[in-house]
């Protein structure tokens, strides 16, 4: 994949953002409804993609749009390849778009990478415990070979969810899928391809670390949490020795942009490694560059 230029203006790309259109309304059905419930301060209705472009380019950043693909095991819906692609055409000065592929359907799902890499996607979204599948199964190794192949950054959901959060057995979902230590095997096995592992990983936060420390093919994401409740290990190492690993992300509408900001200011991190978050270390893993003002 040719590496991409954005706009000089650009602060901030959010590497973490679910459109809020109906269709996200339809894929999500009632294991999304639990989990607005479980984000209790995040945007709910429905929100055309013009208004998304609008609010995003107002504050000078980009952000990434994921499709979602869980139809094997959920029975809904995706978040199509395609409605991702198209918004990112209509706006392309705000959005950059990863795609998503139901792991348990094969060849096809493998074909559909080498056509999310055609609609000039960058990357390949992962939800491990709604799509119910162990990331370290070999069976799933052509799907990462084949995004290694077009050069598309694959992005793992880490820890627990809000999807399903509070209702009779998580509506069957299984948190297991979502520890850390699962990716390492795909890390270890695919140097070439670069990782980002979603969220703070808990109550596996530690294991996450140490596999970003280890494995330079693997960045994170700060994603899913209010940055209040940012559990102190995660804070530290975004501040030290994962300064150059960690991305902003706020998993956009469940998460609101300004409150993100607002509470992670207050953690009062040196400028430098702001700028990194917000932008610098992105640029990397999402294979961008930035033009000359």
């Amino acid at each position: 994949m040719d590496i991409q230029r954005i706009p000089a203006h650009i602060e901030a790309i959010d590497v973490h953002v679910h459109p809020a259109t109906e269709e996200n309304e339809l894929s999500g059905g009632e294991y999304l409804a639990w989990a607005k419930k479980y984000f209790k301060g995040g945007m709910h209705e429905v929100v055309p993609l013009d208004v998304t472009a609008a609010m995003y380019r107002s504050k000078h950043m980009m952000c990434v749009l994921l499709a979602k693909d869980a139809r094997s095991n959920t029975g809904l819906p995706p978040v199509s390849n395609d409605s991702v692609a198209q918004a990112v055409r209509a706006h392309p000065d705000v959005f950059l778009g990863f795609g998503s592929v139901d792991p348990h359907m094969g060849k096809w799902a493998v074909n559909e990478v080498h056509r999310i890499a055609d609609l000039g996607l960058r990357g390949l979204k992962f939800q491990q415990i709604v799509q119910g599948f162990s990331p370290d199964d070999p069976r799933y190794y052509p799907i990462y070979a084949a995004a290694r192949d077009h050069g598309l950054t694959v992005l793992f959901h880490m820890g627990t969810t809000g999807i399903g959060a509070g209702a009779p057995g998580g509506m069957g979902l299984k948190l297991k899928y979502g520890r850390p230590i699962l990716i390492d095997d795909v890390a270890a096995d695919f140097p070439d391809l670069t990782i980002i592992a979603a969220h703070p990983a808990v109550p596996w936060t530690d294991e996450l670390l140490s596999i970003a420390v280890h494995k330079g093919n693997v960045f994170v994401d700060m994603s899913g949490y209010a940055p209040k409740y940012f559990p102190p290990a995660f804070v530290h190492d975004a501040r030290t020795r994962l300064q150059d690993k960690m991305l902003f992300g706020t998993d956009w509408p469940l998460i609101p942009i300004e409150r993100w900001q607002t509470e992670f200011a207050a953690y009062d991190f040196p400028p430098a490694i702001v700028r990194k978050i917000m932008l610098g270390n992105a640029l990397r893993a999402l294979k961008l560059e930035q033009a000359p003002e």
